[in-house]
């Protein structure tokens, strides 16, 4: 299920799947110019970014974000055609991909509030369910997530850290769980490795971002 799943910097995932997807794509090293579809879950610097997007478009590019960034993604050069806007607990399809929005936010800090309808995806790829939670603490919503592979925050401040992230994973059960957002901005190695040591063995943690 993790083939050509890749978690590229800090919060940014490429996976190829015959349709190559892009998440919050951060630092991106190389003009790969191959991007069929762009997940944004939010306008933080470190999700959308301008800079790094223009080096995975191409031409048809469908870039997928909230409506707090419509008017950024149409003066970035974006045709309205190629631009969807999404609200939380809504489900959407495109092409032969399936993919539902999942509130995306923080319980006890100011720093993504409810209101901004921010979100995680849930995408759905030949039948296998990708969560990606965004930058969120554990809430309601997410902990009714179906998903067979989750990717989620571990490295606290902003988001849910280690502890917390996996106590949302043991709890939705997925076959795979990959932390993310930890190593740069904020977080550790450390902390991933603290999330997979504390999932249950029935659920399979993988580290992609070293």
């Amino acid at each position: 299920m993790l083939e050509n799943v890749e978690v590229l910097y800090h919060s940014s995932l490429r996976i190829d799947k015959g349709k190559v997807i892009y998440v919050d794509p951060f630092k991106i090293e190389g003009n790969y110019s191959d991007a069929d579809i762009i997940f944004i879950t939010h306008d933080h610097y470190d999700h959308y970014s301008e800079e790094d997007i223009e080096v995975i478009r191409k031409s048809d590019t469908i870039i997928i974000a909230p409506e707090s960034l419509r008017d950024r993604i149409l003066k970035s050069g974006f045709e309205e055609d190629y631009i969807i806007i999404v609200e939380p607990n809504r489900t959407y399809n495109i092409d032969d991909i399936t993919f539902e929005t999942v509130p995306a936010y923080n319980i006890s800090k100011a720093f993504h509030p409810k209101s901004n309808k921010w979100v995680g995806y849930i995408i759905e790829i030949k039948g296998i369910r990708y969560y990606i939670a965004g930058d969120t603490d554990k809430t309601e919503e997410n902990s009714k997530v179906e998903c067979d592979i989750a990717f989620v925050p571990v490295g606290g401040t902003y988001t849910m850290d280690s502890k917390e992230a996996a106590e949302l994973v043991n709890e939705i059960r997925p076959k795979i769980a990959i932390p993310i957002h930890y190593g740069s901005i904020v977080g550790t190695k450390q902390d991933a490795i603290d999330f997979v040591e504390r999932l249950n063995s029935t659920i399979r943690g993988e580290i992609l971002l070293n």
